[in-house]
């Protein structure tokens, strides 16, 4: 009996052994990305000939943008599985800083944010990852992913060797290196290659400024293949020794690749950035880019045997206030959504793109299948919901954190919120008092509208090219208030460093600089939506007041579907589901759907609140089908 048990308990230790074994195969071999099989993994993607190879093998580079955070996480493996069938071998996506570290202090790397997730859902289906980590990434992003609490330093010179700069990106680093590092090539991973900062040459404001970057990369880590990407323009300028050049453009001419191969000779040739569209603003048209257009540019970048990635693959949505903006040659602030005109829609539909796109790598492929498309998620038109309930915004300004007071005015990045980081996005109200009428100027320190009023009564609107205002005659003490909003900071461009928002200088009431400020900062985060619950809502009144809040229902029967939320008579404001900030709406377009995902939504009831500055129907619909404005040929 004595001499059973001891065998068996042999057996069950070499069974034990034996499953490690077959486990550590499996994960080697079956979770390895297509082209991985039997690498020794010690060498791992070189550009040391006029091709890549990957572990001494030639290697293509069929790239393709995805990011995360623009993407609800519910639907990360549909995206990436439609995204494998039409035939790319590589992801590709940024890592936004602002989002990562919202406060000094603060990291998120969870849920919506857990990158090492994204990441390894990519090897599991197959895919290599080439990560873009910045610190600045552009992306069409506010502020281009720098997180807008570097503002509040009067001195920060962004992008440079400035100690306050470099300070931080140390820290970040120290965070989010780490985690990416076990996930390279050759530690067994999918990550091949890391981009260094992020069309630097288009700045370049500080020659050391990217080799401070490389080494923050490579000393905590990071071996692979280093890549540096700028227009052809610009190439010289932002690179960096030991890191490969790479080239964005949209239209393929002779001179841009010309360009690469002088600087960079008997190297690869990577279109890091093929622009598959472009981004919309607003107040403009919805710009596309005709799909024989985009395949055509593909097919003679495959014919000259050059690595590629298409960004975007697929766009997704930059939710809630996250959206960038141009300055040149006037301010003009992004719309919320990032559909681009990507192979893949917004929602993940199948365009005209997609399908030229799978028919020309299936035939350069030389016969290797693709798996097959993933089905489409069912969209809905649901019933409107009607908004039975209304908040003026006077009536929630108790449920915002502070007032401050202020004897001058005090800018977003520089209130005392967020545990002293600023604050960030949204709204900012500034109100003072004033015992005439007159003249109010702004002298361009509004950044970047302002709607205007007395006694809570409406006079007015500030804007970048509108700069006076009629205030009308009065008596006694009256409150002017002006309800500030951060339309976006630009993403790109040599004045990052100017991007503080709210009031950035003195208003003046007849050549005098107003004083003597209280301000409420309504940054609208989901913790101060939900604070809302215990406000004084009244039953919506016939003539209610504006700006205000409106709350409504949506009812979903059954599990919960794709839809687009849409405004008709609605002028200018937020959307928020379940207290998710969705985004912007504007009556002047181009977008005139926000993309409300499935998974954002619950079976039964849901809370619809709407934020409108101006003018409301106090209905809101959902329909089946986006619509993006009048598009327009990219020119």
């Amino acid at each position: 009996m004595v001499v059973w048990r001891i065998r068996n308990a042999h057996k069950k230790k070499y069974a034990l052994i034996c499953l490690c074994i077959v486990g550590f195969i499996l994960y080697r071999y079956l979770g390895t990305p297509a082209g991985g099989w039997r690498m020794s993994r010690k060498v791992g993607l070189s550009a040391n000939s006029s091709q890549f190879t990957l572990e001494g093998q030639p290697f293509h580079i069929l790239g393709g943008s995805i990011h995360y955070f623009r993407v609800p996480r519910a639907y990360w493996r549909d995206r990436l599985m439609k995204m494998k069938a039409c035939g790319i071998n590589t992801l590709t996506t940024y890592v936004p800083w602002s989002l990562h570290q919202p406060e000094r202090g603060l990291f998120n790397f969870y849920s919506q944010l857990d990158l090492e997730a994204y990441i390894h859902l990519a090897a599991e289906l197959g895919l290599w990852v080439i990560l873009r980590p910045g610190p600045y990434i552009s992306s069409e992003l506010d502020l281009g992913g720098l997180p807008s609490w570097l503002l509040s330093d009067g001195n920060m010179r962004l992008r440079t060797t400035y100690p306050g700069f470099t300070q931080a990106v140390n820290t970040f680093f120290d965070k989010l290196i780490p985690k990416v590092v076990p996930l390279q090539f050759k530690k067994g991973g999918p990550i091949i290659a890391v981009q260094v900062e992020n069309e630097y040459g288009s700045f370049a404001k500080d020659d050391s400024y990217m080799l401070f970057i490389k080494e923050a990369l490579q000393s905590r880590g990071i071996s692979e293949l280093l890549l540096t990407s700028d227009s052809h323009n610009t190439l010289k300028s932002g690179g960096v020794d030991g890191a490969i050049r790479s080239v964005k453009l949209q239209k393929l001419n002779q001179r841009n690749i010309q360009d690469l191969n002088t600087i960079q000779p008997n190297s690869p040739t990577l279109v890091m950035d093929y622009w598959t569209g472009w981004y919309d603003v607003w107040g403009d048209v919805h710009h596309v880019l005709p799909p024989e257009d985009m395949v055509s540019t593909v097919r003679e970048i495959l014919r000259r045997g050059m690595s590629v990635n298409l960004y975007m693959f697929h766009g997704g949505s930059t939710f809630g206030f996250m959206s960038g903006a141009l300055a040149d040659p006037s301010y003009k602030a992004l719309v919320p959504s990032y559909d681009y005109d990507a192979p893949l829609s917004e929602a993940g539909e199948y365009t005209p793109k997609y399908h030229l796109l799978r028919d020309l790598l299936s035939r350069h492929s030389r016969g290797d299948s693709f798996p097959d498309m993933p089905a489409l998620h069912y969209r809905e038109a649901y019933e409107a919901a009607i908004m039975y309930q209304h908040l003026s915004l006077w009536d929630a300004l108790s449920f915002t954190e502070g007032p401050f007071k202020s004897a001058k005015p005090v800018n977003m990045e520089n209130l005392p919120v967020n545990n002293r980081n600023g604050q960030s996005y949204g709204y900012t109200l500034y109100e003072t008092t004033i015992t005439s009428g007159g003249l109010l100027k702004s002298g361009d320190n509004v950044r970047d509208r302002a709607r205007v009023f007395v006694d809570r009564s409406y006079i007015g609107l500030f804007k970048h090219r509108s700069q006076e205002l009629a205030v009308p005659d009065g008596k006694g003490r009256r409150t002017l208030s002006l309800l500030v909003e951060n339309c976006g900071r630009v993403h790109q461009g040599r004045d990052l460093d100017k991007q503080h928002k709210g009031l950035v200088g003195d208003i003046l009431l007849n050549n005098i600089p107003l004083r003597d400020f209280t301000i409420y900062s309504l940054d609208m985060k989901p913790s101060f939506i939900d604070s809302l619950y215990q406000a004084p809502w009244k039953t919506l009144p016939e003539t209610p007041s504006f700006p205000g809040f409106f709350m409504g229902r949506l009812f979903v029967y059954g599990y919960p579907s794709d839809t687009f939320v849409k405004l008709p008579g609605w002028e200018k404001g937020v959307v928020f589901i379940n207290g998710l900030n969705l985004g912007r709406y504007w009556s002047i377009g181009p977008q005139q759907t926000l993309y409300l995902p499935g998974p954002f939504l619950n079976s039964g009831i849901n809370q619809v609140i709407v934020f409108e500055e101006q003018e409301g129907d106090y209905k809101v619909h959902f329909e089946d089908m986006p619509d993006l404005g009048m598009a327009a040929d990219i020119q």
